[in-house]
């Protein structure tokens, strides 16, 4: 009566071990580390860049656990955050401007768990430590920027109509274009409302004939949108050369962006990737000068200015810019279909594309390059105090020859593989901001703080474990030992799922558990006292057992059912917190049926179901 198959008890056995496997690397805690990632540019991190830190360490005589190199990252362990600050200022020295050195936690799982996929689970900004970040974006500058567009386009639509003595200016979020006569401007006003449909036209009679521009409701409300997401987009990008795990990067409102980036311990570091700006600049090669001589001898041809390409080459290039990166509008990676190797196309706006058209008409066949610039604030410690300095980095991405005159969408080739073609595109397009940001909220919380909120959790789960386990066992007795252990490997599955689903655990989702601790055992009291009722109604041990889970399933699926529900609807409609409690809330919801139901009446019919002649349960 009281027997499972064979294959229910492997099936348990499985789970319950698996479960174990993969929450175990939650025990082990994270190593004070260093996470030096290469620039955007890059494929991957070299054995020069692990030697060079390496002989960097061992010259200033600071210990390390390890360094392990992993494709575009090297992470250095360090056995205390002592050493770990200690060491930051001398890697970053050391490893120069093409990489980026943040501090960071590593897991400290054992390698052989790592290799079987088992990771902990990333803890949140409220747990780990880090920093976070409320930034409000310039909407009035987005606009602003987006009229300033039309300036240069409306100057050439009406030059294409043959309609003369148009001034055409830009002020605020308006374009403004005053005419001499009547006539022209009616014109001009027919022209635009039907070529340009995101502008409202307004005609104004005073001492000129003046037609007001700006943008629709529905055209502004759209620009505004793009600013904010191409803002999402870059911040995103920046974030990611840290190397950091699981950063919270999203809109807030209509026009702020919340940055929460767990486990750096540098917010300076934090602040510098994303305040950096990056733009673009295309000058010819001179091709007459000796670039070798003039870096040797620092003597430059009058029109000339020394550059250096990646590999550390030196180029003549000229003074004049052709174009900079501000007139780029798209930029995308592909392959040319003349010489088979990858490109980027981009596009430019108008104003940006009659420059270029015009610069490129006489210099047909010559050598043009593409100057990458980056501007940024680096913070050094000085004397126990943070100095800032701005940096300028220069160097030349890429030369290629001007094969026909370029108008608004043009090619670069000449790049080394498609994955530096897809870097490049990504750089172009979200390198900039498309409307300037500014931060105004900053919290950092400390390691100490985070650990706090981790002990202060901790606990708080151990004290409900400890009094639901001691309740169940004085009033259920064996049964309620069966209990006990079903509501802990109920907690070792519900952090192995958390741990192998890779999720973020915050507070809340601590909450979540304690919940879930307490409500595990619901379904446990609902069986026993099921039981306990069908022994006073004079039924015979083993026939209760069996009466008190069957007839206790339905009243137990129809209970966590409704609170899943409720746990889904809190997904569903809530945000940040709110859905790490209604996650962790539907795990141990799931996890506690199969516990409280399965496993527990595995373990009952291994300790009663083979008695044929029970006369009395201890319940």
């Amino acid at each position: 009566m009281n027997r499972y198959p064979i294959w229910k008890y492997l099936l348990i056995v499985i789970v319950v071990l698996v479960a174990a496997v993969y929450a175990a690397p939650n025990l082990f805690g994270e190593d004070p580390a260093l996470q030096v990632s290469v620039g955007a540019r890059k494929d991957a991190i070299d054995a020069s860049a692990q030697a060079k830190a390496e002989t960097a360490l061992r010259a200033q005589g600071m210990d390390f656990k390890s360094i392990e190199s992993s494709g575009r990252s090297l992470l250095i362990r360090f056995n205390n955050a002592e050493d770990q600050l200690k060491a930051f200022d001398v890697v970053r020295q050391a490893m120069g401007n093409s990489y980026v050195v943040a501090m960071n936690l590593a897991p400290a799982t054992p390698s052989w768990l790592r290799e079987l996929g088992a990771l902990p689970m990333y803890l949140g900004l409220d747990l780990r430590g880090g920093v976070h970040l409320l930034m409000e974006v310039d909407m009035p500058a987005a606009v602003a920027t987006k009229m300033e567009q039309y300036v240069g386009d409306l100057r050439t639509s009406l030059r294409k109509e043959e309609i003369r003595g148009a001034r055409v200016r830009r002020e605020a979020d308006k374009v403004l274009v005053s005419f001499r006569d009547e006539a022209s401007r009616d014109r001009a006003a027919d022209v635009i409302a039907e070529q340009f449909r995101d502008l409202e036209v307004d005609t104004e009679d005073s001492d000129v004939y003046l037609i007001e521009t700006q943008l629709t409701e529905t055209a502004r409300r759209e620009e505004q949108r793009q600013a904010l997401q191409q803002n999402i987009t870059t911040l995103r990008n920046r974030v990611n050369e840290l190397g950091v795990s699981e950063p919270v990067i999203q809109q807030q409102g209509e026009r702020r962006i919340v940055v929460q980036i767990p486990g750096v311990q540098d917010p300076a570091q934090v602040k510098e990737i994303l305040s950096a700006t990056a733009t673009l600049e295309f000058r010819l090669v001179d091709e007459n000068g000796d670039a070798q001589a003039a870096a040797n001898q620092g003597r430059m041809p009058a029109n000339a200015l020394l550059y250096y390409e990646r590999n550390g080459t030196p180029i003549l290039l000229e003074r004049r810019i052709l174009l900079t990166g501000d007139s780029i509008t798209d930029a995308s990676s592909g392959i040319d279909s003349q010489s088979g190797g990858p490109s980027v196309t981009i596009s430019l706006d108008g104003k940006g594309g009659r420059q270029f058209s015009r610069a490129t008409r006489d210099v047909v066949g010559r050598l043009m390059s593409v100057v990458y610039i980056e501007n940024k604030t680096v913070t050094h410690v000085r004397d126990g105090k943070e100095v800032k300095e701005k940096q300028r980095i220069e160097e030349v991405i890429n030369v290629a020859r001007i094969r026909e005159q370029l108008g608004s969408r043009f090619q670069i080739t000449g790049l080394d593989s498609t994955r530096e073609a897809r870097n490049l595109a990504l750089l172009l397009r979200a390198g900039a901001l498309r409307a300037p940001i500014d931060i105004i909220e900053e919290r950092t919380i400390g390691p100490s703080l985070g650990q706090d909120n981790i002990d202060q959790g901790f606990r708080s789960v151990v004290i409900g474990m400890i009094l639901v386990l001691v309740l169940m066992a004085m009033w259920y007795k064996s049964f309620g030992l069966i209990a006990n252990v079903a509501l802990t490997v109920n907690l070792v599955i519900i952090i192995a799922v958390l741990s192998m689903l890779q999720a973020t655990l915050t507070l809340p989702g601590i909450a979540g558990i304690v919940l879930t601790v307490g409500m595990a055992v619901d379904a446990n009291v609902l069986i026993f006292e099921r039981i306990r009722e069908e022994i006073r109604n004079g039924n015979s041990p083993q026939a209760s057992i069996s009466a008190g889970y069957e007839k206790a399933l339905s009243t137990i699926a129809d209970a966590n059912i409704t609170t899943l529900l409720a746990a889904l609807v809190l997904f569903g409609l809530g945000t940040g917190p709110i859905k790490g409690f209604a996650i962790t809330l539907s795990i141990g919801i799931l996890t506690s049926m199969f516990t409280a139901i399965m496993l527990t009446r595995a373990i009952v019919n291994l300790s009663y179901g083979r008695k044929r002649r029970l006369n009395k349960l201890s319940i």
